[in-house]
């Protein structure tokens, strides 16, 4: 199978691992940090600021079952874009909205992806997801992997992973996985 990877980091890793495990042709979520400058980070470290990483998953998907443009169509359609460095109650660099791509083709149609929604008006405020060249992917400590899947019935997950799953049902329903 021929599989491709993005990067993208739309608030909490946790939130975003529970929307991309749902989705047809997505074949691994990763939980992890990118876009900083120090090595192998810990949760504590990110959590803290002071690293300039982002919390985001590595999604490695077979583009014969899902394109590139149905993810950030779920990617822009599950968060706020136009919320800088934060998301919800969710607050810091850490929470920022980015997409790391990895050619240049690939930022080409990122950016026409962002510049149609801003052009159609689809959020009231400008989009400040950021677009950057992927780098090191560091992933996140076991205890992350799989969250709302281990955790469903922790009050974060019931009060914000949730409704966020809802959504993806609403809007996505055809992205979904036949068996979830």
């Amino acid at each position: 199978m021929n599989t491709q990877t993005i990067i993208l980091g739309s608030g909490c890793f946790w939130c975003s691992e529970a929307v991309f495990q749902k989705l047809r042709g997505v074949v691994s979520v990763l939980p992890g940090y990118a876009g900083g400058g120090k090595e192998n980070p810990t949760y504590k470290e990110v959590c803290a600021g002071n690293t300039g990483h982002a919390e985001v998953v590595k999604i490695e998907y077979n583009p014969g079952e899902i394109s590139l443009a149905d993810i950030l169509s779920v990617f822009f359609g599950t968060h706020d874009p136009t919320s800088l460095d934060k998301q919800g109650n969710d607050v810091g660099t850490q929470y920022k909205s980015v997409v790391f791509y990895n050619s240049e083709d690939e930022r080409a149609v990122i950016e026409e992806f962002i510049k149609d929604l801003e052009e159609n008006k689809l959020f009231s405020s400008r989009i400040v997801t950021a677009v950057k060249k992927a780098g090191q992917f560091w992933e996140a400590e076991e205890y992350h992997h799989n969250y709302f899947n281990r955790n469903p019935d922790k009050a974060y997950c019931a009060a914000v992973i949730n409704p966020k799953l809802s959504k993806l049902r609403q809007k996505y329903s055809s992205l979904i996985k036949d068996n979830i």
